[in-house]
């Protein structure tokens, strides 16, 4: 196996950028991002405190990975509305190990004006070991000192005339 300082220097070499956004993606990671043609790809590069006992990657760790990448790119396609995640389905089909390198892609599947519905997935090294789907709510913007509020949909019997 590579050792880390390796790995890091061909995902760097590759477009791959280390983040550091604050919040639970950082106790998470550390987060790579990469802008690709379709948009931006995420990743993390595993290690052994990413593991359950059966030294696999936990489905926890993989699930907020995926998590992220679904939520940022329908804040994206939003114009940067704030979305927040209702459901999401997470079907675990393959291994993650230490020293991996585990890519998160998303795209918009659905919209309506207060729900997006996303598709995703993880691979490693071109292997698909997490497909997902999930439904967002989008959130009203936020202005300085205000929570977001959720979008009201024609047909949502709360809404305000």
């Amino acid at each position: 196996m590579e050792d880390h300082n390796s790995i890091v220097a061909a995902l760097q070499a590759a477009g791959w950028k280390q983040r550091a956004l604050g919040g639970f993606i950082d106790t998470a990671g550390p987060l790579w991002t990469r802008k690709e043609e379709a948009g931006f790809a995420y990743g993390i590069l595993v290690e052994e405190r990413h593991l359950n006992p059966g030294a696999i990657v936990h489905g926890g760790m993989l699930g907020t990975l995926m998590d992220h990448a679904i939520s940022t790119v329908a804040w994206q396609a939003c114009e940067r509305a704030p979305c927040i995640t209702v459901q999401l389905d997470t079907h675990f089909v393959g291994a993650v190990k230490s020293g991996e390198f585990a890519q998160a892609r998303a795209e918009v599947a659905h919209r309506t004006r207060g729900l997006i519905f996303m598709r995703g997935s993880v691979k490693v090294q071109g292997l698909l070991v997490v497909s997902a789907q999930a439904v967002l709510k989008v959130m009203a913007p936020v202005q300085a000192g205000k929570m977001a509020a959720p979008v009201s949909m024609p047909h949502d019997p709360r809404a305000t005339p």
